[in-house]
């Protein structure tokens, strides 16, 4: 391979929360593991990988010019996510006055509710769900409506169009959140499966606000379809929600950015996110963004997802051979998989409480299913070099599944 994904960076001490983070307890963060075990940092869904040299090149340069006052969006900017969106989305009429910017994707679903609902209003989302939205849309007033996915024979997660209708005839919603690619489940969705709830939606006059921001970390060559690409519906009633962050691992220098084909839904949102007076970028992150989105930026990204498909398959493959009534489905994107631990707890009669710290004892850091609206489970997040994913598990099998 041309990038490095093997060399373990040592973030301890450099503002990382995966593993500066560790608390006591059962809570958003892990405790800290028992004297003599390092952490490997499965829970925080960011990488323990360099960045892509590109990304590195675009900031050094504009920090080699020393003034960092106030400043105008380069055309460069828009112009790196149109082209991006071209090559990577076969998306072919994005335009500079479809993209706005997002203080995070959670800001920007923020936004769309508030352009679209009023505070009380119920909001459909699948289950299990991602922790950002249960409080995002829970702290600004809004009502969770989970409709379950759930596992056909062949272990793929599926949305359940009955229950999603039920929801939202009996609720009166008229806003939903996508997850494409879903998070914790990694599925990435068909364009049929997209195509019936679509349907739905309009039948039941549905705004859609679609979280995209892992539609770039696909696994053994699945593809991802815009959910605005599904339909002309589709394209005039989605927010799509973008950003580098994941895919460069760039989340602490916040930027994501929205795709609005609407004016009149465009108008809105915008709008909302203005309220603030704080809806902006800052000036690295910007650049940092064109480095991304590059032809070597693009190449980096090809690598990434084969290591993570390789350290996904891995995973998937151990639990399923080593821990029977372990349930576990192979992840199509992202690089997070979510164990239900449930039969096997009750087969040994084991707390899962006791297994999660027992995880967190010999510092395998997964993330308590509970916060994802998935009792029982665990999330674990692969984007690390695979000798800490073998690491892992070995020391899942000495310490916990015992």
């Amino acid at each position: 391979m041309t990038y490095d994904f093997t060399t373990a960076l040592n973030r301890s001490g450099q503002d990382a929360l995966a593993v500066d983070g560790l608390g006591d307890g059962i809570g958003f963060a892990p405790a800290k593991p028992r004297k003599g075990f390092d952490s490997i940092p499965l829970w925080v869904a960011d990488m323990s990988f360099a960045t892509a040299p590109s990304v590195v090149e675009a900031m050094r340069a504009r920090v080699e010019q020393p003034h960092f006052g106030y400043y105008e969006e380069r055309d460069e900017y828009y112009q790196a996510i149109i082209d991006w969106h071209r090559t990577r989305k076969a998306t072919n009429d994005l335009t500079r006055e479809h993209i706005g910017y997002q203080n995070g994707v959670l800001g920007g679903v923020v936004s769309a509710l508030g352009a679209l609902c009023s505070p009380g209003d119920s909001v459909l989302v699948h289950s299990p769900t991602y922790v950002g939205f249960t409080m995002a849309v829970g702290g600004h007033g809004y009502k969770l409506v989970h409709s379950p996915l759930t596992l056909d024979e062949s272990g793929i997660w599926r949305m359940d169009l009955e229950d999603m209708e039920r929801r939202i005839v009996q609720n009166n919603i008229h806003a939903a959140i996508m997850c494409s690619p879903h998070n914790p489940c990694g599925r990435v969705w068909e364009p049929w499966e997209l195509e019936e709830a679509m349907d739905l939606f309009q039948k039941h006059d549905v705004y859609v606000i679609s979280d995209e921001i892992w539609s770039d970390l696909l696994l053994e060559g699945n593809v991802h379809t815009p959910t605005q690409q599904i339909s002309e519906w589709a394209h005039e009633h989605t927010v799509a929600l973008y950003a580098p962050s994941k895919t460069f691992n760039l989340a602490g220098l916040i930027g994501s950015y929205h795709v609005i084909y609407s004016r009149w839904l465009r108008d809105r949102v915008v709008r909302e996110g203005a309220l603030t007076h704080y809806n902006s970028q800052n000036v690295l992150s910007m650049h940092a963004l064109i480095g991304a989105y590059s032809p070597e930026g693009a190449a980096w990204v090809d690598e990434l997802c084969e290591v993570l498909s390789a350290n996904a398959r891995y995973a998937y493959e151990y639990i399923r051979s080593h821990y029977p009534g372990v349930q576990c489905a192979m992840p199509q994107g992202t690089y997070v998989l979510l164990a239900d631990l449930n039969d096997w707890c009750d087969g040994r009669d084991r707390e899962y409480d006791r297994v999660i710290r027992a995880a967190w004892d010999v510092g395998v850091t997964w993330h308590d299913g509970r916060l994802f609206n998935c009792p029982g489970s665990v999330r674990i997040a692969v984007s690390i070099p695979h000798a800490q994913v073998v690491e892992a598990f070995d020391r899942l099998d000495k310490y916990v599944f015992v």
